[in-house]
């Protein structure tokens, strides 16, 4: 996949600024369109479909019950699913985390219970025999799952999402601009962090400013892309909790990431595997978020151009 790494663009202070800009913007939003189509058809992202396929959707009471267990869980499965799916093992000593597993059986038209339970009810039905019944959900039982933490093994295959490149004057820049972009932000070790597999978080508080927390890691360049890819959250995102659209928004926020990273000098062609992802058959639905992700990217690049400018 092409990287998008390239010489930084430049703009003076005339009357077409914005405009040249918002062209060149325009044309980079094409660029990663391409690249997401590229990241769908490559073999590592159909490796990685493959294996995505493999776990569960969990309903959001079991999520809550995952989380509650084992809150930095990012991938569950049960024990033989593990093992013969993944050729990952359990850890001796490991502590399951349980769910509640559906149970699948034949059920009764009327009633909706299984046969045994059936026949020790008041229900009548007796219009066609049980073997005849279609299966449905007839109750749930406890089942025992563990989260990838909890297993040593074959590792599984990942997407290539991270930025490349030289950040050292772009992060602390960056974490300077928050103040300015009206955001509180973090930097948590990695030992402290309690979000999971996720690089970084945008809390939205009443009559406070939005929080952004971000794990820290080695590679600064990513670090920062996060830090923009948090930023994009706070500034277009706060008060917004439409579970239907946080595609559109993850979309919205690593768009404005893809940007201001370009426009720093950083490969950040990983982030086309990130939208894969979230919008792999339609990638062109950026376009129809230019404007905003356009408009949030150019105020970021303002505000940390100014920064560094200003050191």
């Amino acid at each position: 996949m092409a990287t998008s790494s390239s010489s930084r663009e430049t703009f003076d202070d005339s009357d077409t600024r914005h405009d040249e800009m918002h062209s060149t913007i325009e044309a980079w939003i094409q660029d990663l369109i391409n690249q997401v189509d590229d990241a769908v058809s490559s073999e590592q992202f159909t490796e990685w479909l493959d294996v995505q396929s493999c776990f569960h959707d969990y309903s959001h009471r079991n999520t809550l019950l995952i989380k509650l267990q084992c809150p930095q869980a990012t991938r569950v499965a049960g024990y033989r699913t593990w093992q013969n799916e993944f050729d990952r093992h359990v850890k001796e000593g490991e502590t399951a985390i349980w769910i509640w597993a559906p149970i699948i059986a034949k059920q009764c038209p009327d009633c909706g219970n299984s046969p045994s339970y059936h026949e020790r009810s008041d229900c009548e039905y007796d219009e066609t025999p049980p073997d005849s019944w279609e299966k449905g959900l007839v109750g749930f039982r406890p089942a025992p799952v563990f989260d990838i933490s909890q297993t040593d093994g074959e590792p599984l295959p990942d997407l290539e999402t991270e930025a490349r490149g030289q950040a050292d004057e772009l992060l602390p820049a960056l974490l300077v601009a928050a103040d300015p972009l009206e955001v509180d932000v973090e930097v948590v070790p990695p030992q402290d962090w309690s979000h999971g597999n996720a690089k970084g978080v945008c809390q939205y508080r009443p009559a406070k400013r939005p929080r952004v927390a971000v794990r820290d890691r080695e590679n600064n360049a990513d670090l920062a892309v996060t830090l923009v890819h948090e930023y994009a959250h706070a500034l277009l995102h706060s008060g917004v909790d439409d579970e239907a659209e946080r595609s559109k928004r993850e979309l919205e926020a690593e768009a404005v990431g893809y940007i201001v990273g370009r426009h720093f000098e950083l490969d950040t062609s990983g982030s086309a595997f990130y939208l894969a992802t979230w919008h792999g058959d339609e990638p062109e639905t950026i376009l129809d978020r230019l404007e905003r992700i356009s408009s949030t990217a150019q105020e970021i690049i303002d505000i940390v151009s100014e920064v560094i400018d200003n050191e």
